[in-house]
């Protein structure tokens, strides 16, 4: 029988760039709440760049926007990724996420059920993201929402 984990990545276009004055607050929280991420019950990976940093420094390779930063994680189910979201210090940053983020006008997050072990690219993760936006909610992706049922198998 196979287990799933929940994969999940949201993007956001920042207002200014990562090493702007103005992304500070937001660039100088990155390693404290990734680490609250990594310490979390259900935690099992977020991509990281090649020096260990924030996945925010990594490119997204589909995109030639320099603000467009990326968050790609897995976790062991729904519940426990909106957990770290919603009841750690995380939330404090996500009520303010406009302070360094553009209103999105599409879909920014999306999530899929992954066989455990498993972790796609980050360039298929964007593919999903993609999909959501010209398709809707499927088994490729949807948003966090409106979350389908793990695979029975």
């Amino acid at each position: 029988m196979t287990d799933y984990h929940l994969a999940e990545l949201n993007i956001g276009r920042l207002n200014k760039p990562l090493e702007a004055p103005e992304t500070a607050e937001f660039t100088d929280a990155l390693d404290r709440i990734n680490a609250l991420a990594e310490a979390h019950a259900g935690f099992i990976w977020r991509l990281k760049d090649e020096d260990g940093n924030s996945s925010s420094y990594v490119s997204l390779t589909d995109s030639d926007d320099p603000l467009l930063i990326a968050n790609y994680s897995i976790w062991q189910d729904l519940e426990s990724l909106k957990d770290f979201m919603y009841k750690t210090d995380h939330m404090s940053f996500l009520r303010r996420r406009t302070d360094w983020f553009a209103v999105p006008t599409e879909a920014i997050t999306v999530c899929w059920w992954e066989p455990a072990g498993s972790i796609p690219s980050l360039d298929e993760a964007y593919e999903r993201l993609k999909h959501l936006r010209e398709h809707g909610p499927s088994e490729t992706g949807w948003p966090l929402t409106s979350p389908m049922a793990k695979p029975v198998s």
